[in-house]
């Protein structure tokens, strides 16, 4: 009774981070904080220090990981708490689990970043890009759409699926608190295999649109979480490629 007792205290602890979060986007995204969602995001450095624009960036970045990256972490959460109950330091140790799986996602955000900024800078001064952004559009659909093919994409989400498998190879309780900020580092990197390249069409609809992060929350999570999960990809890869190929075919005409 106390292990589940336990495990719904911590299941709640993430969900009420997550829920935070996702009204702290939602806060951000009525236009309050200084514009720290949307394209204002990749376009910040134009106004600010860049080293300050990277900090606003990866604050935003780390609310919308905790928003719709962590409740996919659950069954990992619920099972870890299980296994370490016992101890009394079981709470800092979950905390280190959910640092280390944080980690992961924030390096991964700023390497995005410093792509971004770049990649602006590169259509702000090649003039045939900047007449042709669409493919700003076009090009995370269809790469995001041809990565759910690939054998990664099924390597890291088939880990991601498998906690209990995961735990036992990560977790062995001689050294807790660095086993346990491995465990998270190691399932964040996993993760972030698995869903990079749908988090990067966040930078091409604009980081902070709620709606977006919603649907990707959501699909995120049912390839992860659900018993059927894995069935999706390959229809979730046949819509993204069908949506990139549609803005291709929209402004093929246009392309000078």
């Amino acid at each position: 009774m106390r292990a589940q007792s336990d495990g719904r205290l911590f299941a709640a602890v993430v969900i009420g981070l997550a829920a935070t979060a996702w009204a702290a986007v939602a806060w951000l995204d009525h236009g309050h904080g200084a514009g720290l969602t949307h394209e204002s995001l990749s376009d910040v450095q134009l106004d600010t220090a860049e080293a300050g624009a990277a900090a606003v960036f990866i604050g935003g970045w780390l609310l919308m990981t905790v928003a719709m990256m962590l409740p996919t972490t659950l069954p990992l959460v619920t099972l870890f708490v299980r296994l370490t109950r016992r101890r009394q330091s079981s709470g800092a140790l979950l905390g280190l689990v959910l640092l280390g799986y944080l980690v992961a996602w924030v390096l991964f955000g700023a390497v995005a970043y410093v792509f971004d900024v770049g990649l602006h800078r590169l259509v702000e001064s090649d003039r045939w890009l900047h007449a042709n952004t669409w493919l700003l559009l076009a090009l995370p659909l269809l790469g995001a759409g041809i990565y759910q093919f690939t054998r990664l994409k099924y390597i890291c989400l088939d880990r991601c699926r498998s906690p209990f498998s995961f735990i036992t190879e990560s977790w062995h309780g001689r050294r807790p608190a660095v086993e346990a900020l491995q465990l998270g580092w190691r399932h964040g990197v996993f993760c972030v295999g698995c869903c990079w390249s749908l988090m990067l069409l966040m930078f091409a609809v604009g980081v902070g649109n709620l709606v977006w992060m919603l649907a990707l929350a959501v699909v995120m999570g049912v390839e992860k979480n659900l018993p059927w999960g894995r069935q999706v990809s390959v229809p979730l890869g046949v819509v993204l490629l069908t949506a990139g190929l549609t803005v291709v075919g929209l402004h093929a005409n246009s392309i000078a």
